[in-house]
């Protein structure tokens, strides 16, 4: 059973049109079916004292991470488009942290890393937990096997108890990288 209290935040991770809607340009199977789930969770955080967290990609239109630029990916979650948006069924309840505002890969809330330099630099996240007493965080979202668990794997690294709400994200599966995620965070403390 899940837990919450005021030591406690949950985690939403990068629910938003591209992802979430069968439409987006990096649609996660499933993903538009876990929206009313994890609202139901934040609106249960919310009741027992505890802070709830919004992760969302926030690209230029021109960045290394994207496939036309020499990334991996499809453009996607282009900042102030319609994939970037949250899901309009997600209700957000709490603060948005935005990543790879600047071009950045935005894998993890916590950290985004430029795709050339390989630099790494923190998002306003971790502050915020912090600021709030945080200790432990639950997270969920999409994809279980990428922004999911590095987010999860970030926020154990930074000392915060880490679970991953499995039933509330949904994972993309590339060639096994739901396992090796999985096993990646257990090997991480998750």
């Amino acid at each position: 059973m899940v837990r919450y209290g005021p030591s406690t935040a949950l985690l939403v991770v990068d629910v938003q049109n591209d992802f979430a809607d069968p439409a987006g340009s990096l649609s996660v199977k499933g993903g538009d079916t876990i929206v009313d789930l994890i609202n139901g969770k934040a609106w249960k955080a919310i009741r027992a004292g505890a802070f709830v967290v919004y992760t969302q990609d926030w690209h230029p239109a021109t960045t290394p991470h994207f496939a036309k630029d020499g990334g991996i990916w499809p453009v996607h979650c282009v900042a102030g488009t319609w994939g970037a948006a949250f899901h309009p069924a997600l209700e957000v309840i709490g603060p948005s942290v935005r990543k790879g505002a600047n071009g950045e890969d935005g894998y993890s809330g916590f950290t985004m890393r430029d795709p050339t330099s390989g630099t790494t630099v923190p998002t306003a996240l971790e502050s915020l937990l912090r600021g709030r007493g945080v200790t432990r965080v639950l997270v969920c979202g999409l994809a279980t096997d990428f922004c999911v668990a590095w987010t999860a794997m970030d926020a154990r690294a930074e000392g915060f108890e880490t679970v991953v709400l499995e039933d509330l994200s949904r994972a993309i599966d590339l060639g096994g990288s739901l396992d090796k995620a999985r096993a990646d965070m257990r090997a991480a403390g998750v």
